[in-house]
């Protein structure tokens, strides 16, 4: 029965998203916001609602660990699988201003969250802090994208009509309320097999919710890829990850009794391997401008290789440790400096008139 409730509690999640993001869409189109923005903002921070309501739930019940492994993995799961998905159906173009301004926030984000958890917890006025950052990153999100002189076309510049607008705002509080009694079944649910299996709230936070409160996202950034809306495909994997930082991790600070607490384990191979996955984002979005299907299929085996070792620690095997840190201060480090050599070098090729961050999809 207990499985039957986290398969529930994961459709209900779903089904929830995609009620939330269909109504947002529809009134920040009528607000007449750039795709890129609805991307980073109604979107993503649609899509990762399910990461909010597991992760608040989670810190309100005692289960912090299940909240930060929530987070983290939702984090790497974003940009490694999804990202990597969707480069593999079709090269994903990139705008300028998520190379110039977007991205450099979401490392700027990872790094901030990591030096909080340095102490070994991300207390109640860090959270604090990062709640003021968000609210300051999504408003000037919003004022740029309204300032932009190629707004949405919709139909003619149709105005919406009330009652379209009362039954989109419907669908936001319905989807909200589906997430909240989705996201209390996935909690306890998991909790459970966490605990029948003899496995760490955390693993479970970093690999069953954390791909499960991921789904929407998934979803969304493929069948964007795949209909050309590549502003919103990648937009809404960036979009989710700042969110997930300065709103769910936050939140989830803010609401446990004495934040949130981080092992060194935690610290230093899941949060490290956070912040290489962000820092790698920039040199491959930089790059041509486009995330190309051979940097998406090194995406995918990144993450295979993550998830591997986190397997393979929660059933004790005597390598992990030795593999975790040959990944986080060996593989990804190289990585990271050949995939910025390769982007340094594209971009010095590309005369400035033709630079591809300069491009806008």
């Amino acid at each position: 029965m207990t499985y039957v409730l986290l398969l529930l509690g994961l459709a209900i999640l779903v089904a929830g998203a995609e009620l939330l993001v269909r109504g947002a869409v529809t009134l920040a189109e009528a607000a007449r916001i750039s795709p890129l923005v609805i991307g980073l903002t109604v979107v993503a921070f649609g899509t990762s609602a399910p990461e909010l309501a597991v992760s608040s739930v989670s810190s309100l019940k005692g289960d912090a660990a299940i909240a930060l492994g929530n987070v983290v993995g939702s984090n790497i799961f974003n940009v490694l699988l999804i990202l990597g998905i969707s480069a593999v159906i079709v090269p994903l173009s990139v705008s300028s201003q998520l190379v110039r301004f977007d991205v450099p926030i979401m490392i700027a984000a990872s790094i901030v969250v990591w030096l909080a958890a340095y102490d070994g917890a991300i207390g109640r006025w860090e959270g604090g802090c990062m709640l003021a950052a968000f609210v300051f990153y999504t408003g000037w999100l919003i004022r740029a994208g309204r300032k932009e002189s190629k707004p949405i076309d919709l139909a003619a510049e149709t105005p919406v009509s009330r009652r379209k607008l009362f039954a989109n705002l419907g669908l936001l509080l319905v989807g909200l309320g589906l997430l909240v009694f989705g996201a209390d079944l996935l909690v306890d649910s998991a909790t459970v097999i966490a605990r029948q299996f003899g496995v760490s709230d955390l693993v479970i936070g970093l690999t069953i919710v954390a791909a499960g409160t991921s789904l929407p996202e998934l979803a969304t950034s493929i069948v964007a890829a795949m209909r050309g809306q590549r502003d919103i495909a990648v937009g809404n994997i960036v979009g989710s990850n700042v969110f997930n930082l300065l709103m769910v991790l936050a939140t989830a600070s803010v609401l446990g009794t004495s934040g949130v607490s981080v092992s060194t384990t935690v610290l230093w191979f899941d949060l490290a391997v956070m912040v290489y996955v962000a820092v790698l984002c920039w040199p491959i979005f930089l790059s041509h401008a486009v995330v190309s299907r051979g940097e998406g299929i090194v995406m995918l085996v990144l993450y295979l290789m993550y998830n591997g070792l986190l397997i393979g620690g929660a059933m004790q095997l005597e390598w992990v440790p030795t593999a975790k840190t040959s990944l986080v201060f060996g593989l990804l480090p190289i990585v990271c400096v050949i995939v910025s050599l390769v982007a340094w070098k594209h971009t010095r090729i590309e005369t400035p008139a033709n630079s591809g961050i300069d491009k806008v999809s």
